[in-house]
């Protein structure tokens, strides 16, 4: 591969943008969209649309699926989430790419960090700067830039900005089937591994929820009336940890217990929260046995249990599609004096789902930062130009047909 004229033109326009890209993901990350802060989302929904309403695109609201929570108490409730918002242009192209992203992040709206500052390095420090507002920026920068190549017409390109990433996409995953379903090549932003890597092989993730029930009574005068929920709940607690080391790569992460209540009542009712990050389809079947089987009986006589949840982001291995992707964008990279790496990761994204569904991605085109989902989170200002660049050139070569998103379509249905 090699940078032609016209390819130059779009890098050209994407360095000239260089403030505005850093400039307008301040201002986003300056507004708290915290994945349950309704008028936060809202407000950054809007403030998106605006920035790309220049876009020769269909611009829409997309509802996203209604889900269910299990309360402390073990009632399970609705949960409704905020609209995708979903941008179109040329559907009926030979060549079609999905790029997803989400304007959800992680920090409440009564959090103290809340707005971006500059370190006296020079980092960008501020809630979402990184993961990834910064990342929706060079998304649209890369789109604003391509549509100046004269081969655009051979690309069509559809975006997905989500409300709800950071708490497992549970009502946006259909929408990222059907675009991963449909698509020949995804690009997601969030941001790359600290010293710049991208992700490669990512693990599996579920979210579990078991209700243990049991029967109060007055733990002096009638104890032995009682069965003791979050005594059960403990047990099956220290079943589910020891879970861990038993098959290689799998991990269960038992993070909360609720329940209870007065020190002189027997426990009714108790709820076990963990999560699971397993490496491969086998290990997710494993361990979803392992589950199963551990809250199919009671763990204290007289307990009933009930299970909630499951696996929301499937694993993502470096199959053939995905090593060869890789090694097209690594070339693109070099191209641009970028020297790109790729390392597995623990963490799960957008990517997996659109893995699952049947589509070879790149999951951390976003800015280069890191110390996400803290108060020390941070972006360099220059990498908002470089990821851009990047993308445009990604998206230029496939125009081209120098990366050959058909074949990678294929060869990643070939390995399912």
């Amino acid at each position: 591969m090699q940078i032609s004229p016209e390819d130059q033109i779009v890098l050209d326009h994407v360095a000239a943008r260089r403030d505005a890209l850093i400039g307008r993901a301040i201002d986003w990350a300056n507004v708290n969209s915290g994945s349950r802060n309704a008028d936060g989302l809202d407000r950054v929904l809007g403030a998106i649309e605006r920035s790309v309403a220049h876009l020769p695109c269909t611009v829409e609201r997309v509802e996203t699926a209604a889900s269910s929570r299990i309360e402390d108490d073990g009632t399970e409730v609705p949960l409704n989430f905020a609209p995708a918002l979903k941008l179109t242009l040329r559907p009926g192209a030979p060549v079609q790419i999905v790029l997803t992203g989400h304007y959800d992040t992680v920090f409440d709206a009564d959090s103290p960090f809340q707005t971006v500052g500059t370190r006296d390095d020079g980092a960008l420090h501020g809630p979402g700067i990184a993961d990834m507002k910064g990342g929706i920026s060079v998304l649209l920068g890369a789109l604003e830039a391509f549509e100046l190549h004269p081969d655009k017409a051979r690309v069509g390109w559809s975006v997905l900005l989500s409300p709800d990433e950071e708490i497992g996409s549970p009502g946006s995953a259909p929408l990222l089937a059907e675009l991963g379903a449909r698509g020949h090549l995804g690009l997601t932003y969030e941001p790359s591994l600290p010293d710049g890597s991208l992700a490669g092989a990512r693990k599996g993730s579920g979210n579990f929820h078991v209700v243990v029930r049991g029967k109060s009574a007055h733990a002096g005068r009638a104890y032995h009336e009682g069965v003791n929920a979050i005594a059960g709940a403990a047990r099956l607690a220290t079943a589910l940890d020891a879970l861990n080391g038993q098959r290689d790569g799998v991990t269960v992460n038992v993070a909360k217990i609720s329940g209870g209540g007065a020190l002189n009542v027997v426990a009714d009712t108790a709820v076990v929260r963990f999560n699971v990050r397993v490496p491969d389809p086998d290990a997710a079947d494993w361990t979803l046995a392992q589950i199963q089987y551990l809250t199919s009986r009671p763990p204290i006589e007289g307990a009933t249990v009930h299970l909630h949840g499951g696996f929301t982001r499937p694993p993502k291995p470096m199959d053939a599609a995905q090593t060869e992707l890789f090694e097209a964008v690594r070339q693109a990279g070099e191209l641009l004096n970028q020297s790109l790496r790729w390392q597995s990761s623990g963490g799960v994204c957008e990517g997996n789902n659109l893995h699952a569904a049947g589509l070879p991605n790149i999951d951390t085109l976003g800015v280069v930062g890191g110390a996400i989902h803290s108060d020390q989170e941070y972006a360099w200002p220059d990498s908002f130009v470089e990821r851009a660049q990047l993308s445009a050139l990604i998206l230029c070569k496939v125009a081209s047909g120098e990366i050959d998103a058909h074949h990678l379509k294929q060869l990643r249905l070939q390995s399912r």
